[in-house]
């Protein structure tokens, strides 16, 4: 992830109001981000908590998104569309983000499941487990994190330009 300073994290979201993203609550931790762990900037609103952001990369340029946690529950736990790691402890959310332009004034979203704290860049980048003799750990994290990135960057460009899966698939 590229290192980013609150003017450009400002200016990166497509789908917000300038009121909304000058109301927007920076990462507790935004000073201190480790850039290098991460494959996409993701956090909750401390002041408004069905509120969350998120910024990944396309086109080696920041692109941010406003997103809503979807009041209802899920019956079962779902799996997280971003990082698609099985053996999550963590819970799940429903976001939706307002389409970009004006699709998103006339009311257009797109929706995604993803791990509620965003901790997707931690999760791809634990030991897999050794699937067979001679397995690759090293490559198989370093797939895990390309694939992060292609899902969340997905999710992006279908809030951008009206089309994809919503960040499910690659």
């Amino acid at each position: 992830m590229l290192p980013l300073t609150e003017q450009q994290l400002r200016s990166s979201f497509v789908n917000a109001s300038r009121k909304e993203v000058s109301d927007l609550t920076l990462p507790a931790d935004f000073q201190t981000i480790d850039w290098n762990t991460l494959d996409y900037l993701g956090w909750r609103d401390r002041k408004q908590p069905k509120r969350a952001y998120t910024v990944v990369i396309l086109d080696d340029a920041p692109v941010g998104l406003l997103l809503r946690q979807s009041e209802a529950s899920a019956l079962s736990r779902p799996q997280c569309s971003w990082c698609q790691d099985v053996n999550l402890t963590n819970d799940v959310s429903f976001f939706s983000a307002k389409r970009a332009g004006q699709a998103g004034k006339n009311g257009d979203t797109v929706g995604t499941l993803v791990c509620t704290d965003f901790g997707c860049s931690a999760n791809v980048r634990k030991r897999p487990p050794l699937a067979y003799v001679g397995f690759d750990v090293e490559a198989a994290r370093q797939e895990r994190m390309a694939s992060l990135r292609e899902r969340a960057a997905s999710f992006a460009v279908s809030v951008l330009h009206g089309t994809g899966s919503g960040g499910g698939g690659r």
